[in-house]
């Protein structure tokens, strides 16, 4: 098989053209076809950057389908580039049944590094971000949406969704009645784009505003929620967290929490979540 052969996964700009990579154009010019999720929108993209070669759709209805005719064509020698409308493939978009199907099928995938929606509105958030959940899009009924909300409540890292202009207020809604009026938001919409907002503070105050402002129920938006905070009353006793904040003044958090929880007879391993959600 020859190895030069590859599905290659080409990130695109989510708004500003140029944060189009120089190593994106030059593989999206030499492969022998891309894959798009829409070959209309792409086409714009493509013709932006004199890039003439051939497309072909691949979305969400005829992924499975075509999957075996990309590997048929990874067969003839010819190497295949996926993109989606906008940012990095597969991330809230198709792709993953087709790279599964190629890597079975003993081809090369290579990923290429660029634009993603969900980290580059993490970046400039202000919220935790050495451990993060990404969750897509909320569900679109309320029940389910609930449901969905009430299963990640007490999911300590910070939470990232991606949301639609019509939904917004519906979720930011069923983000006050689960997880509570002040859990704390950040709403980035038109990340890149010339209109870039970002909103933050409790839900509740960012519902408001959302509620008040056309301006911000339109656009692309990334909804992150921060994490749940262990508070002194859920099992953790207020003299042992005191201990903790003493060793931690001299010993690394890991050492102090081990001490801290063989002293007070806890586990460890709450401690030292506890701690790292302090900052201690």
């Amino acid at each position: 098989m020859d190895q030069s052969v590859a599905l290659y996964i080409v990130p695109t700009p989510i708004g500003n053209l140029g944060d189009m990579s120089s190593r994106a154009i030059e593989v999206l010019n030499q492969v022998s076809l891309i894959a798009c999720e829409d070959t209309r929108h792409s086409g714009k993209l493509l013709s932006h950057f004199g890039i003439t070669t051939k497309t072909t759709a691949l979305h969400d209805h005829n992924e499975r389908a075509r999957a075996q005719w990309i590997v048929d064509q990874l067969a003839a020698g010819q190497s295949i580039a996926l993109i989606s409308d906008a940012g990095t493939p597969l991330i809230s978009d198709p792709g993953y049944h087709l790279v599964s199907h190629v890597r079975q099928s003993g081809f090369n995938v290579i990923p290429l590094p660029g634009p993603c929606a969900a980290i580059t509105a993490l970046s400039a958030s202000g919220l935790p971000s050495d451990r993060f959940t990404f969750e897509g899009f909320l569900p679109s009924k309320e029940k389910a949406r609930a449901d969905k909300l009430l299963a990640l409540k007490e999911d300590p890292r910070t939470l990232i969704f991606y949301e639609s202009p019509h939904r917004i207020e519906h979720s930011l809604t069923t983000m006050v009645e689960v997880l509570g009026a002040d859990r704390h938001v950040v709403m980035a919409r038109e990340v890149t784009k010339t209109f870039e907002t970002f909103l933050s503070g409790p839900v509740s105050e960012v519902l408001a505003k959302v509620s008040t402002d056309p301006n911000q129920q339109k656009g692309e938006i990334v909804l992150m929620v921060h994490g749940h905070h262990v508070s002194d009353d859920e099992g953790i006793p207020t003299v042992a967290i005191n201990t903790l904040k003493l060793l931690c003044e001299e010993l690394p958090l890991k050492k102090a929490a081990a001490i801290a929880a063989q002293i007070h007879g806890l586990k460890k391993n709450a401690l030292y979540k506890y701690g790292l959600e302090s900052d201690l």
